[in-house]
């Protein structure tokens, strides 16, 4: 499909690369929804750390899904997302600094993480293990913060995405994420790269479209769920076209979102709005966590941290290196940047 032949479904500009989040909608079947498509910028947040690659390959599809999920709210501030579980990659946070920084980072056990790639036990249930998946709208000091939060019970990250908009919002949605490395000429090795779609039917006002939610929150119980329901057809049939996508379509780096979306919604007709651009992006700054340092600790319990005269602070995300002196924390002495 030549840039021509894209232009006759309406697409009236150039098709977009890659750290980029497309909006588009299915007019016909009632339906909105998100592709991302991540190279560099998620290159960059994985290697940083030289994860395990079963630990890469989840905190990928982490970084893909707030991607697809913070990108829609229309606020300055930040999206933040976090699992924190008993399994061997016990904390994933990922930050999108709206409307464009993405970071993220995992914390696991090399030890038990070792054990799960012997073991062949590295899908992303086994990893994650049993505990919560939080989601936080964050839009400044003056403003309310707003946390939904899901269990997560040994499932993918895909079927927490399902749970939590069951859940808190109501609306029936499908996510699909990939992540995958790929050889790139010249690179000096393989590149991580991922890609996801979100889908949601949004049918008008007043059209009940979700069962009565399950009072003991177990969605998958059939005597829960409200017998008279029945799905919509054409929240059916959208599935049905976004099922067919495989995930080597999703991060693959010469299928470009646009591509992708009218090779799977040709026939019902796509619109395709203006791309958003992503970009790897730490909000580390050493005035950040002197603030930090002075507002959370006290005097005691910043000498304790004190090592050969001075407290260091590594970032967790981006691993910038910051020192400060005991003494810079005395009202008279402000840090110096």
């Amino acid at each position: 499909m030549t840039q021509t032949e894209l232009s006759t479904y309406g697409l009236d500009r150039p098709e977009s690369g890659d750290d980029v989040v497309v909006p588009f909608t299915l007019d016909g079947l009632d339906s909105r929804g998100r592709v991302v498509r991540l190279g560099p910028a998620l290159d960059a947040i994985l290697t940083r750390h030289n994860y395990p690659a079963p630990v890469a390959r989840l905190l990928g599809e982490a970084v893909v899904l707030a991607s697809l999920i913070g990108s829609s709210l229309k606020f300055e501030g930040r999206f933040i997302m976090q699992t924190q579980t008993d399994g061997p990659v016990n904390l994933i946070v990922v930050d999108l600094d709206a409307p464009d920084g993405l970071r993220g980072y995992a914390r696991f056990d090399a030890d038990a993480v070792m054990m799960a790639i012997e073991r062949g036990e590295t899908k992303p249930g086994q990893l994650l293990g049993k505990g919560h998946l939080a989601m936080t709208v964050d839009q400044g000091v003056h403003m309310e913060r707003y946390q939904g939060i899901v269990a997560l019970e040994g499932g993918t990250l895909e079927d927490v995405a399902h749970a939590y908009f069951q859940q808190s919002e109501q609306i029936p949605t499908l996510v699909r994420l990939a992540v995958a490395e790929h050889s790139v000429r010249g690179a000096g090795g393989p590149q991580w790269r991922a890609g996801g779609a979100l889908v949601q039917f949004l049918p008008p006002h007043g059209q009940s479209v979700m069962p009565d939610l399950p009072g003991d929150g177990n969605f998958d119980n059939p005597e829960m769920a409200d017998p008279d329901f029945v799905e919509d057809d054409k929240w059916t049939t959208t599935r049905a076209y976004l099922s067919t996508v495989g995930d080597d379509e999703l991060a693959d780096p010469e299928l470009s979102a646009e591509r992708l979306l009218f090779r799977l919604f040709n026939e019902p007709g796509v619109r395709i709005f203006e791309p958003i651009a992503l970009e790897e992006r730490c909000t580390c700054s050493a005035e950040r966590i002197e603030a930090m340092l002075r507002d959370n600790f006290s005097a005691e319990e910043r000498q304790e941290m004190v090592v050969d005269g001075e407290i260091e602070v590594v970032c967790e995300f981006c691993s910038a290196d910051y020192h400060f002196k005991p003494h810079e924390f005395d009202e008279q002495h402000p840090h110096q940047h």
